[in-house]
């Protein structure tokens, strides 16, 4: 069983990929549970083609909750399950991952006989219930999911300092998702990042009108566009991730991060 876990900052596309790779892992014949750790319980939208209810909603209305409450079957047979969250305001984002783990542990539905099990987790800040799939060592490999905005890499920064924390529980950093790619300036500010960090880029996704229609589709790659080159992206991603390589986070203080973004600045005047 390979346990894999998402990460990254909220709105940079981390469930798009986390999507788009466990269809790509079950279509290959590979028993997948996708379990979105995410309030906004949208990580399974492309596997089923609409919202299904979290584990949250549905201890709303019961007491006890059964398997077939909250796993929900998506595209290739891959077993779904959305953690859900609180209304806006009205409690910690984090507590409802929390809360499904537990389930998850009680009904047995983590120990049954899985290929992959797929987190695709919130990352903005890994807080105490973020930080749940590492911190109940039930995530084997961490991969980043970045792009070339400052903030993003802010934000994956500070995941590092969490893989780094909790490394200690068996998490392993897998390597940095370059998302959003969009030219060789992106190119340069992500492989700048990745050297400074210490951490490789083991996968690159551009934006391509594929990608953007078969999420108005609500539809994955392998099943809109399985020769476009933006699927065959996702191939060369799974192949870095069944390859297994780990490395050792190395994330840098703030002041080391401020100087990075001056130094992007300076190259980004003299190419004017």
């Amino acid at each position: 069983m390979r346990r894999i876990a998402f990460y990254g900052k909220g709105g940079i596309g981390k469930s798009t990929i986390a999507a788009n790779f466990s269809a790509l892992m079950a279509k290959k014949g590979n028993r997948v549970l996708h379990i979105g750790c995410d309030p906004k319980m949208d990580s399974s939208r492309l596997l089923i083609g609409d919202n299904i209810p979290s584990v949250l909603e549905v201890l709303q209305q019961k007491s006890t909750v059964r398997r077939e409450d909250i796993l929900f079957s998506g595209c290739f047979d891959i077993s779904c399950v959305e953690s859900g969250g609180p209304s806006a305001g009205q409690g910690c984002a984090g507590l409802g991952i929390t809360i499904t783990m537990e389930h998850l542990a009680e009904l047995g539905i983590l120990e049954e006989s899985w290929d992959y099990i797929v987190y695709d987790v919130l990352g903005d800040v890994v807080c105490g219930g973020f930080s749940a799939p590492m911190r109940k060592r039930l995530v084997d490999t961490v991969y980043v999911v970045t792009s070339a905005n400052f903030m993003a890499l802010y934000a994956a920064n500070n995941i590092l300092e969490g893989i780094k924390t909790f490394q200690i529980n068996g998490a392993a950093l897998g390597g940095l998702i370059h998302n959003h790619y969009s030219g060789l300036w992106d190119a340069t500010i992500l492989n700048e990042f990745s050297e400074l960090v210490k951490c490789p880029v083991v996968g690159v996704i551009e934006e391509s009108k594929e990608l953007k229609v078969a999420d108005f589709c609500r539809k994955t790659l392998a099943e809109t566009q399985p020769d476009s080159k933006a699927f065959a992206q996702f191939v060369h991603l799974a192949e870095r991730i069944e390859n297994g390589e780990h490395f050792l986070p190395q994330p840098v203080k703030k002041e080391e991060l401020e100087l990075f973004r001056k130094r992007i600045h300076l190259k980004s005047e003299v190419k004017k």
